[in-house]
């Protein structure tokens, strides 16, 4: 399909909580193949619509050998462990801060044909279903840091090059955006 824009922190869509997707038809696809595209070309292991500006509860991953997207997803914690390592976002570029996250998630969902699935695997792809289902409900990894880490990370971000960038400019769009239809 093709390679979108994402959207960088400081747009209101990455703090807006998405709308569950209710029509699976030829739209939904072609936005899961936007979001596998632009998260290969960004080299990312996972992407949320937010990201691409669509708000819609739908992400795609790709991490330790598990690919693929998951519509109106859900999780359950399997057991009490946690795992705390480096956690980047494509919507927060080229920065990285220690992250504590469960250390095993079985994710819930559909697939865009409106068929469920249910996917779980490695620690690092419960770590991506944590941060994409985290980005559908309007909270980024930043939220999740302790308050000195957090307060190191916002200084980093105020002094990246890309930060205060304007969001792209979406001319027509047929997916919800905050709720409403364009």
């Amino acid at each position: 399909m093709s390679v979108q824009p994402i959207r960088l922190f400081g747009d209101p869509v990455l703090r807006t909580p998405a709308v569950p997707v209710t029509t699976f038809d030829a739209e939904l696809r072609k936005l899961v193949a936007d979001l596998t595209d632009t998260m290969h070309d960004e080299g990312g292991a996972g992407l949320a619509a937010p990201q691409l500006g669509v708000s819609l509860r739908v992400f795609t991953y790709d991490c330790d050998g598990f690919e693929g997207h998951i519509v109106n997803p859900t999780f359950d914690v399997v057991g009490d462990e946690e795992q705390i390592g480096p956690e980047g976002c494509l919507s927060i570029p080229g920065l990285s801060w220690e992250c504590k996250r469960h250390l095993h998630v079985v994710a819930k969902g559909w697939n865009e044909h409106g068929e469920p699935i249910s996917v779980e695997g490695s620690e690092l792809l419960a770590r991506c279903i944590q941060h994409e289902t985290d980005h559908l409900d309007g909270v980024l990894f930043l939220d999740r840091l302790d308050a000195e880490t957090r307060k190191q990370a916002m200084a980093e971000i105020r002094a990246a090059e890309w930060f205060g960038t304007p969001p792209p400019v979406v001319k027509v769009s047929p997916h919800p955006m905050f709720g409403k239809t364009r």
